[in-house]
This record gives C-alpha cells, sequence and structure tokens, in this order.
C-alpha cells in the first residue's frame, strides 16, 4: 500500500488560494470522519496551517486513493472557490513524501525556517487523527519519528534561535513604516490566539504607548492583557471604535470570513483627521478584505508580503539546516526500515501465535498428566517452555526483519515460503500488504499506545 502526501503550500499556492481551502480547527474531527469513509484510503492526516494544507495517507491504491482524496477536497472545502485547486497541488509518493513531512516538522520547509509553531500544529494533526479514528500502525509510527526528530532538531541545533516568527516579522515591519521607536503609537491586536498574544507580547516590549487587544471572547482578551499586565482588552464590537484611535493593527483570528471590510474602516478612518493607518494581517483565512487597501490612507500587509523581512533575519537558522537534515536522515531511516520490515507482519504474528498455542496445549497437557507438581515447578516448566519457543524462533523472525529491509522481493518469498511451510494459513494479500485483515478498533488503540 502506497503512502502519499496530497497538499498545496506557500511555495505553490498564494494566501488568497490557501485561505480558501483552509480548514478550521473546529471542524479537522469532522473531516478526518467523512475521511475514514473513502474505501482506498486506509489511514489518513491531514496538516492544516497558514501555510499549507497536507493530506497524508496509506491508500490502498495510488492513482484511485489519490482521486478520492481529491474528491474529498472538493466536497469538503468550504466558501465559493474560483481557483483551480489541483492546479496549485502537488503529490509526493513513497520516501519523498515521508521526508517532505520531516523537513516540515522540523521547520525547514515552513514559510519561516525553524518557525516554534509547526512541531505543535503537527503534534495537534496527528492527535486529531487519532480522535476521528483515522490513524492507523503505519502513520502512527511516522508521525511518531517525525515528532521524535522535530524535538531533537529544536534541542540541538539552532533552527529554532533567535526569536522570529510571523508575528514578531510584523511588529518589526510596522516599525520599519512608522518609525523605530513605537512609543507614542496605539496597537490593536486583534486575536488572543498564538500568534496574536505572540505579537503582543512583543508590542508590550517595544513600549508602544496604548495597547488594544480584541477578541470575541472577551476573557481570552482579558487573560492576555493582565499576563502582560498592561493593555485594554475588548470584545469584537469594539473593534471599530478601536481602530479609530490606532496607528497599527496586528490581526489573526480563526475567521472563516473578513473581519476588517472597507466599509467598517472606512468608518474609523473618517475620524482620523488623515492620520494613516497600517494593518499587518497574519490570518490564513484573511482577516482583512483586500478591497480595504483602496481606502485612502490605509497600508495594509499580509503574510506572504513579510517573506522578504523575514529573510534577512534568518541567517543563523540557515547555518543549522544541514545538521538538522543529518537528524532528518538518521529519523526517516528508521521509519523507513520499519516499513519495509512490514511484510513480515502478518507471517511473524501467525508464526509466533501458533507456536504459543501449541506451548500452551502442551503445557496444560503436561500437568494434566503430572497433578503433583509443585507451584513452583510448574512455573519452572512455563518458564522453561517460553525460553524454547523464544530462541527457537529468534533467529527466524531476526533474519526475515533484516531481509525485508535490504531485498523487500526475497523477504516476501520467504514469508510465503514458512507461510507454507508452517501451515499459518496467511493470505496471500496480507502478506503483500505488509498486514493483517483490519483490526478491531480496541486492538488498534492497544497498538497506538506502544
Amino acid at each position: 500500500m502506497p503512502l502519499v502526501c496530497l497538499g498545496l503550500s506557500h511555495h505553490t499556492a498564494p494566501v488568497e488560494v490557501r485561505e480558501r481551502h483552509a480548514f478550521p480547527a473546529s471542524k479537522m474531527a469532522e473531516s478526518l470522519v467523512a475521511l475514514r469513509d473513502y474505501e482506498m484510503v486506509h489511514e489518513a492526516v491531514m496538516v492544516s496551517t497558514c501555510g499549507r494544507l497536507e493530506i497524508y495517507a496509506e491508500l490502498e491504491d495510488y492513482e484511485t486513493g489519490v482521486e478520492q482524496l481529491k474528491s474529498f477536497l472538493r466536497n469538503f472545502r468550504h466558501g465559493d472557490v474560483q481557483h483551480d485547486m489541483s492546479s496549485y497541488m502537488y503529490t509526493l509518493l513513497g520516501s519523498q513524501a515521508t521526508d517532505h513531512l520531516f523537513r516540515v516538522a522540523t521547520g525547514l520547509d515552513s514559510m519561516l525556517i525553524g518557525e516554534a509553531e509547526i512541531l505543535g500544529q503537527i503534534k495537534d494533526a496527528y492527535i486529531q487523527a487519532q480522535k476521528a479514528r483515522s490513524l492507523g500502525k503505519t502513520l502512527h509510527v511516522l508521525f511518531r519519528e517525525v515528532l521524535n526528530a522535530g524535538k531533537e532538531a529544536r534541542s540541538s541545533t539552532q533552527i529554532g534561535g533567535d526569536s522570529v516568527s510571523v508575528a514578531t516579522a510584523a511588529i518589526d515591519l510596522a516599525k520599519q513604516r512608522l518609525g523605530e521607536n513605537l512609543a507614542g503609537k496605539t496597537v490593536m491586536v486583534v486575536g488572543a490566539g498564538k500568534m496574536g498574544t505572540t505579537a503582543a507580547k512583543r508590542l508590550r516590549i517595544e513600549g508602544c504607548s496604548e495597547l488594544l487587544v480584541v477578541n470575541r471572547s472577551h476573557s481570552k482578551a482579558r487573560e492576555v492583557v493582565e499576563s502582560l499586565g498592561a493593555g485594554m482588552a475588548l470584545e469584537l464590537p469594539g473593534m471599530v471604535e478601536a481602530m479609530k484611535r490606532s496607528d497599527i493593527v496586528v490581526t489573526s483570528t480563526g475567521a472563516s470570513h473578513f473581519l476588517l471590510t472597507p466599509d467598517n474602516v472606512a468608518e474609523a478612518m473618517r475620524e482620523r483627521a488623515e492620520r494613516p493607518l497600517f494593518i499587518v494581517d497574519i490570518a490564513v483565512p484573511r482577516d482583512v478584505d483586500p478591497e480595504v487597501t483602496r481606502v485612502p490612507n490605509v497600508h495594509v500587509t499580509d503574510i506572504d508580503k513579510l517573506k522578504d523581512l523575514i529573510d534577512v533575519t534568518l541567517e543563523r537558522r540557515r547555518e543549522a539546516i544541514p545538521m538538522v537534515e543529518e537528524i532528518i536522515a538518521e529519523h526517516a531511516e528508521r521509519f523507513a526500515r520499519w516499513y519495509q520490515s512490514r511484510v513480515t507482519i502478518p507471517v511473524v504474528s501467525s508464526l509466533v501465535q501458533k507456536a504459543e498455542s501449541i506451548r500452551d496445549a502442551e503445557i496444560e497437557r503436561l500437568f494434566a498428566r503430572c497433578p503433583e507438581l509443585s507451584e513452583r515447578e510448574r512455573m519452572l516448566v512455563t518458564g522453561a517452555s517460553l525460553t524454547i519457543i523464544s530462541k527457537l524462533l529468534h533467529s527466524v523472525v531476526t533474519k526475515l526483519r533484516e531481509r525485508a529491509t535490504s531485498n523487500h522481493a526475497e523477504a516476501l518469498t520467504l514469508a510465503t515460503l514458512l507461510d507454507e511451510l508452517f501451515d499459518l494459513r496467511v493470505r496471500n494479500e496480507e502478506i503483500a500488504a505488509g498486514r493483517r485483515s483490519p483490526m478491531p478498533q480496541a486492538a488498534l488503540e492497544a497498538e497506538l499506545s506502544e
């Protein structure tokens, strides 16, 4: 069964396309549950961030499976779509897909190299897939290896060094436009999520004279203000009034529609006496209607326009790339060895089960014929029988797994031969696919907990 990645990202699609195909976090589990119903999709995890929408999946058949993934995206994308999605999409197969995921998780494929948020977003995607039961053994092992690689890259290299993020880049750009010193400036932050909070913290450090935090949930805005020890928390209906006295607006919400429109921005500008307003929109989907740029004295920058500024600040992180690539190679090789050895799983599992069944039956028969055995003697006999089975099967299992990592075709032949010699009755298609018939959910959950 092939592993694939189907997606689009900041490399292939501009923000106006990415925002149309973003999956809100609130709908992720629901979407994955629906994806499970597609016949060719055996497992799937969906990663949706401001920079990408990607589906990682193990498919029963490559061509039909990819078409079903595309059909899923066409059915579940929200809003009126005026773009041909397929022209922005890429499909990666096998090691290309897994290597790509390692690069994403370590920050090498991000718009902002080494960005801090991506590893948490990969973990969230993995958890969502677990909850939706769209995760199986293969993607479980892959994503655990990927998360470990991401953690090691951050702890062992400078890939996450220097305090740079999309939010801080937005503040730096605002400083360039309005003067290096933000003292005397009023700044409104719309959204109290991770990026909004990061922006608010940076603005506090930069010394803006007044900080206004606007959020749909007033309690969340108040939490941000209280954590900073400065600023004013406002609810979303107060946004226009706050905009009237703001010099800078930084917006980053999860809204599915434009919050700043030509009408409400023009309303705010009418009372500003020709004072310019600088808006930085770091949300995907965007919070600011592109038509806002037509309002006089209003300047708007979105997340894609921050790339040039971000690139200037990342030289130390780029120096860490070779070390991160070494970490990726090690973890990718570890997953590849496991993935290639899957051909052995059905036969090894059946062989061990058959050996254990015979051992258990013979021990029970022995104990029935020798009731005089003490508890200690029974334990010694049982232990010896377990050791015999383990030693007898160890070389067979080890050599079969080693062969699977070096010569898949030969390992497949050996697995089929073992199946015939020991009369294991594993179906040929199960051996070829490297898995037994679908596991009950309880058994799968036990596998995932390993």
